[in-house]
């Protein structure tokens, strides 16, 4: 980390203001980019989906559990390694604490996974999270919000995510999906975000990004692990966390990629 200048309280301040004042316009920036994803157009969701939850067979409308707003999220099932992924885990880390405030203001969260209804149970007990999480196994969700890809695309070597043609080398990817009930049952799809869309709701990032040595990243997310994790990984041999979680590296590339 380069220090920055050492200087008296009252030069900090003075060059505190100024910074203020970008972050104060970032601030009205941010406010306007949200009005203008709430005036987004809508899309009818026609098709019928059912998941598998654990009180049974769910549809899309049942996930809504009464409430007018859903958010979704699509939780990267590593098959390969038998459990969720790194980055989707630290994402789930974060909704526990705002649960209780969005469903008492009109709006449900649901976590949704291509795996095994029993696979996703089992893991959601070791990781102690609250929110439901229902299977999308022989749905065709997860294709339709583009977060799983079939083998013979990803032999094309390019699939569609984020809204362009990109480079992938596994079969998930994560994303987040909201969706609208009307009073007549009708549901619409309203808004997904993928790859660093999805950076807005995770806080610690927000913290890390307050502190001088910020992210403190070599690439997307090299530090993180599965929050049972920490205690038996190896601590960094340098400030620059240069360790690797086994088997993330075909995520981690792509997430880099998405940057």
């Amino acid at each position: 980390m380069d220090r920055p200048n050492i200087v008296s309280r009252a030069d900090w301040i003075a060059a505190r203001k100024q910074h203020l004042a970008k972050e104060k316009e970032l601030t009205h920036l941010r406010d306007k980019l949200s009005a203008e994803r709430r005036a987004l157009p809508w899309v009818k969701v026609d098709k019928s989906y059912v998941f598998d939850g654990p009180s049974g067979k769910e549809t899309l409308a049942d996930l809504f559990d009464g409430r007018s707003q859903l958010v979704v999220q699509h939780f990267m099932w590593r098959a390969d390694l038998g459990q969720g992924c790194v980055g989707c885990s630290f994402e789930a880390d974060h909704v526990d604490g705002a649960l209780v405030h969005l469903e008492h203001h009109d709006v449900s969260y649901v976590r949704v996974s291509r795996a095994p209804l029993a696979a996703i149970e089992a893991y959601n007990k070791r990781m102690g999270w609250r929110p439901k999480w229902v299977s999308s196994l022989g749905s065709d969700f997860n294709f339709d919000y583009h977060v799983s890809f079939a083998k013979d695309e990803l032999a094309k070597g390019k699939v569609y995510y984020n809204y362009e043609m990109t480079e992938a080398s596994i079969e998930e990817l994560p994303g987040l999906s909201v969706f609208y009930k009307d009073e007549n049952g009708d549901i619409f799809h309203t808004y997904s975000s993928y790859a660093r869309g999805n950076e807005e709701v995770l806080s610690t990032y927000i913290y890390l990004d307050l502190t001088p040595k910020g992210r403190n990243e070599s690439s997307a997310m090299d530090w993180v692990r599965r929050h049972d994790e920490y205690e038996a990984a190896p601590r960094p041999a340098s400030c620059c966390g240069a360790e690797t979680t086994p088997n993330s590296e075909p995520l981690r590339a792509q997430a880099d990629a998405a940057r």
